[in-house]
């Protein structure tokens, strides 16, 4: 875009390498749409043959890069100052770099970041309820905050020694998690659609464990941005048995790994070689159980301050 000085400026402030490996996938992807079914049959047979390799290279950019920090000038940081704990493997750490980092409108007057607005010393949800309420009232909260895309966490039904981790990255503590999804969605169309959120009571689930069924969709903010496929996710809340707290999260995917970035990558693929869109998700009408009335502003600073006399007059 151009600036108010008229000298061109880089939506994205990331290293001329950086640039150049985008632009090349961007043309990686023309070449592979130009080249036609031949192309598209040779690439299946090479994912039948080798799938650890397009899992260990393809699938860790999409859900794991924004999870590690850049310098103003697009220099990477230290490990240390990323709120990652653990890379399950090496590609995932190599291709944490490739993080594109948003520029405000006006330099002198940078974006302001929402998830500063939460209070994560808020005092903590401490009414010990069965795990079907604790259920529900996640399911109002996600519902109308997908916090799985905008970070917009409620932090008093997580516990201080909270950890979360998907197969590719490990991390402790609910700010960290936060901060992490919301770099890296783009908040300007991604969602985190809430199909449902109950007690799992499979055979094959650990105790005192809610499962909430999610559609992803939107864009990672990796180099020029890349589109998700939309897919359904799993993620399992554990909770302690003694606070009632969440102390882990972890996610899941309906589709491979490999699946996932591919999709991204070259789109027309998208139900020929990779599998479809998920479909759609139907609204529905969630409310707050009343034990939790009045718990869900708790953490942030978007509380009504009506919402006490309303509630005097509630049924």
């Amino acid at each position: 875009r151009t600036s108010s000085t008229g000298q061109r400026t880089m939506t994205n402030r990331l290293p001329l390498a950086r640039l150049t490996a985008a632009a090349c996938l961007l043309q990686l992807s023309s070449a592979f749409q130009s080249a036609g079914p031949i192309t598209a049959s040779l690439t299946h047979r090479a994912l039948d043959r080798q799938p650890h390799v397009v899992r260990e290279t393809v699938h860790v950019a999409a859900r794991t890069a924004l999870f590690s920090a850049d310098n103003d000038d697009g220099s990477s940081e230290s490990t240390s100052s990323s709120p990652v704990q653990e890379y399950k493997n090496a590609p995932t750490k190599i291709l944490s770099n490739f993080m594109s980092k948003p520029e405000a409108e006006d330099d002198a007057a940078p974006t302001t970041n929402p998830i500063d607005s939460i209070d994560f010393a808020a005092p903590k949800f401490n009414r010990k309820v069965d795990l079907d309420t604790l259920a529900a009232i996640l399911d109002y909260e996600l519902y109308n905050k997908e916090w799985f895309v905008t970070g917009n966490v409620n932090p008093i039904y997580f516990s201080d020694e909270f950890e979360f981790q998907d197969p590719d990255v490990k991390l402790s503590g609910i700010e960290d998690y936060a901060r992490g999804v919301y770099k890296l969605f783009d908040q300007t169309c991604s969602r985190a659609e809430i199909i449902s959120t109950t007690v799992a009571r499979n055979e094959d689930n650990t105790p005192n464990t809610i499962t909430c069924t999610w559609r992803l969709s939107g864009r990672v903010s990796i180099g020029p941005g890349l589109t998700i496929k939309p897919y359904i996710c799993y993620t399992d809340f554990t909770v302690d048995e003694d606070t009632g707290l969440i102390t882990m999260q972890e996610d899941r995917f309906d589709i491979p790994q490999w699946d996932i970035l591919l999709s991204a990558l070259f789109p027309f693929l998208i139900g020929k070689i990779t599998s479809p869109p998920a479909p759609p998700v139907e609204p529905r009408v969630v409310e707050m159980p009343r034990v939790a009335a009045g718990s869900a502003s708790r953490g942030t600073d978007e509380s009504n301050p009506f919402g006490k006399l309303l509630q005097m007059f509630g049924n």
